[in-house]
Formats: structure tokens, sequence, C-alpha cells
């Protein structure tokens, strides 16, 4: 993978936080997605609410997969800690980062396909051990990096690229975060930063598993291949000199709308979904009205988005206080501390025996 470094050049009247440090401080390496891609306007809310935080870059720690997803770690904070998992196994790879160091702030970066397919079990483990991260899943209901399939976000009736068409129901990981017992749950959407920032920041405090699943649009894999000027009818009707491909440019997609309001969004296939804010009088703190909420909207075609659903109280433990972990890093524990000695490994062997 080549990732292209962004030019140093700050302008002197740039707002800093409470670090001295621009955004600037918080932006990674140029984008290689395609122009438009609802991933990159997650990567500008991401940089955004870093840098409202305060968050040290030498603190935090960035996780992805596999995916058009989890290339979005390159983009964001190039002086943090990254690492790059095998498809569907960030959250392994999180929880035993955080076990070895609870001070660094864990963001996890997926996708619909790396979350909820290859990566479904490992995702439930990660939320049933209130792991202490931040879990956003860009979610498209594809998968682009390899040219389009459905994943198990795609909604019934849903065409594919090759015309196909989803017959079978989609997995919800709201739903199924709630449904696990998971502390903090949102939805947001790419092109709705005025929301999303916010979440993102609220995540970042939250103690515990936090998910955002943001709908995020495939600019290339989406369009409709009904229409005679689609990529599938263009080559199956015309005989090209070279084989090649190419991703017209779009503008990413935005909204601005008003708490408690619905407002339909034309995606750049011509498809619609229709968004809804929850109201200001809505009471995240009732797990089991969230989950009615978000099947209702469902029912009526719509995508409940906001805070669905926090432990105000935090009365659940999480990942440290369950496993009594230390509040020092593993890593600055001396030898003789970590070391069980000899008679102490025998004490431990022969509680399994």
């Amino acid at each position: 993978m080549t990732f292209i470094a962004k030019p140093r050049v700050t302008h002197p009247s740039l707002p800093q936080n409470a670090l001295g440090l621009t955004r600037r401080a918080y932006e990674g390496a140029l984008s290689t997605l395609c122009a438009g891609c609802g991933h990159d306007s997650i990567t500008a809310a991401i940089v955004e609410a870093c840098w409202r935080r305060s968050i040290e870059p030498q603190n935090l720690v960035k996780l992805s997969g596999i995916g058009c997803s989890s290339k979005t770690t390159a983009y964001f904070v190039s002086g943090a800690h990254g690492f790059n998992a095998v498809h569907g196994r960030m959250p392994s790879i999180a929880m035993g980062a955080n076990a070895a160091n609870r001070r660094l702030t864990y963001i996890g970066i997926s996708g619909d396909g790396d979350t909820l397919s290859i990566g479904l079990g490992q995702f439930c483990h990660a939320v049933r051990r209130n792991v202490d991260m931040l879990y956003m899943i860009e979610n498209n209901g594809v998968y682009g990096l390899t040219k389009g399939q459905f994943s198990a976000s795609a909604d019934v009736g849903t065409r594919a690229k090759k015309g196909e068409t989803n017959l079978q129901p989609p997995i919800d990981p709201v739903l199924l975060a709630l449904d696990l017992g998971a502390t903090f749950v949102a939805r947001g959407f790419s092109g709705d930063k005025h929301q999303l920032v916010p979440l993102i920041e609220a995540g970042l405090k939250h103690r515990g598993f936090a998910l955002i699943d943001v709908l995020s649009p495939c600019v290339t894999f989406n369009d409709h291949e009904g229409s005679t000027k689609s990529y599938a009818y263009t080559r199956e009707h015309y005989e090209p000199a070279v084989l090649a491909d190419f991703v017209p440019s779009e503008a990413p997609i935005t909204v601005d709308y008003g708490v408690g309001e619905a407002r339909e969004v034309t995606l750049h296939d011509g498809s619609r979904i229709v968004l809804r804010k929850i109201d200001s009088d809505y009471d995240p703190t009732d797990r089991a009205a969230a989950a009615a909420a978000v099947q209702a909207r469902m029912s009526s075609g719509e995508y409940l988005t906001g805070l669905i659903y926090v432990d105000a109280g935090e009365e659940r433990p999480d990942f440290h206080q369950v496993n009594a972990t230390p509040e020092e890093p593993l890593n600055a524990l001396p030898y003789e501390q970590l070391s069980p000695g000899s008679a102490g490994l025998r004490k431990v062997l022969a509680r399994y025996r």
C-alpha cells in the first residue's frame, strides 16, 4: 500500500487546541479512495474530533482490518500508533493492546464486511467484554475493495453492480450491539458532520466499548445497473480498445437538518435513504426503548441517527475492571512483578489439571 504524504505547510493564524496544536497535526496521508467517498468525510470528522478533544497524537492508537474502510487509519493523526490487522481480526489486536496499556486512547476503524461477516465473532466478543475503545463501522453495504459484492448489511432488494438482487435480510450492527449489552451505541451519516463530530467526541470520552455505525455511500459500486449509462451496460455493449477502468469524480454528500426531523438523502446512484435525527426529549438510557425505536424507524424505511443508547450510570464494569488489570502499563512493570516464578507457574498450571 502506497501512502502520499501531505505538504507540511501550516498557516500561522490557524486555531490551536489546548495542546497548542492545529488541525494539521491530526491529519495523515493523502487519501487514495475514490473521489467523493463517504469514508473521507468520516476521516475529516475524526480529525476534527481528535483536535477538539486535544488528544496527544502519541497517546492515540488506531487499528483496522482489511477493506476500503481499513485504509482510513492512514489518513488521520500520522503521529499516532497504528496496526493494520488481518481481515476481521482487528478487535483481538485492540483487546491485547488495551490490556497492555489502558492509558492510551483506542480507535478501531472497520467496515460492514470486516465487522459483520468474517469479523462478526470478534466484534461480538469485543462488545461483551466491554473493551475500552471507540469502534467505528464505515457502512456502505458492499465489498468495495473486491468490486462490489453484497455485504451482510445490504438491504433486501438492493441491486449489485452486476445486476443481481439481494434477497437476504441484513444484520443491523446497532441492534446487535444493543442486544449484546454495549454501553454506547450511536449511528451517523458521513455527510452530516455537525452530528458526527460530537458523536465521535463522546465515543472517545466514553469508558468501555463505544460503537458508532456510520452510513457511508460508495460512489463506485452503488450505481444503478438498470441505466444504459451504467458501467456494466457500457461494457456489455461496447468493444473497449484497452482494458481500463474509470471512476468519475463525485462531490461528497452532505446534509444539515434539525433535531427530530427526517431528511431524504439521494445517493450517487440515484437511490434514496431517509435519515431521522433523534428528538430532543429522547431518552438514550433505556436499552429496550432504544431497540424499539430503531426497529420502529426501520419498519418505516428510516435510519435513526444520533446517540441511540448510553449506559449513563456506567454500572457495567469495563474490560479492565473485570480482569483487575493494573493502572501501570505492562511494559512499565518490572520483570520480577510480571514473572510468577517456577513455583507460581506450577500453582497456576495446577488449576487446569
